[in-house]
């Protein structure tokens, strides 16, 4: 004769409170996670290239055209901890009043440097700290005749 043993497990009812409990711990990391990226993004925002675009945008052909007829061509580097930026004009090494320089990562402006340039008769030559990654050089340059150079320069780093 076999014997029957009674059912000993207990049975696990859901309950409303239960429910309550998985929605509201999904819904709360849901939230905890964009509230965490919305503050990330504002917080490393660069900021706004213009004031006010309208006003930017009435004269941007006449600055790209003048810009353009300076025919400069910019290139810039980081060779042991040192950038080095080459502006040529005509084939030649030249050498502008540079009214603005920033070199900086380019999602973040927390790495943002203001490099001290010093032209040795080819380039302007700055000590800078830059790891891999994408850094940029936002450039004002002004040319002998006035014209205002303004361009943002993607910089090669060593890999």
């Amino acid at each position: 004769m076999t014997q029957v043993r009674p059912n000993t497990a207990t049975a696990f009812t859901i309950k409303g409170w239960h429910v309550f409990a998985v929605f509201a711990t999904a819904f709360g990391i849901i939230i905890s996670v964009n509230l965490t990226l919305a503050f990330n993004a504002v917080r490393t925002f660069p900021g706004l290239e213009v004031k006010n675009s309208y006003v930017a945008s009435q004269s941007f052909n006449q600055d790209r055209a003048a810009q353009l007829s300076l025919g400069w061509s910019v290139a810039a580097k980081v060779q042991n901890d040192e950038l080095i930026l080459t502006i040529v004009q005509d084939g030649n090494p030249i050498a502008p009043r540079i009214e603005q320089a920033i070199f900086g990562c380019a999602t973040s402006v927390a790495a943002d440097q203001t490099p001290q340039f010093v032209h040795d008769g080819t380039s302007f030559r700055a000590k800078v700290v830059a790891g891999a990654g994408n850094w940029n050089l936002r450039l004002k340059a002004r040319a002998e005749d006035g014209t205002l150079f303004q361009q943002r320069i993607i910089v090669e780093t060593p890999k």
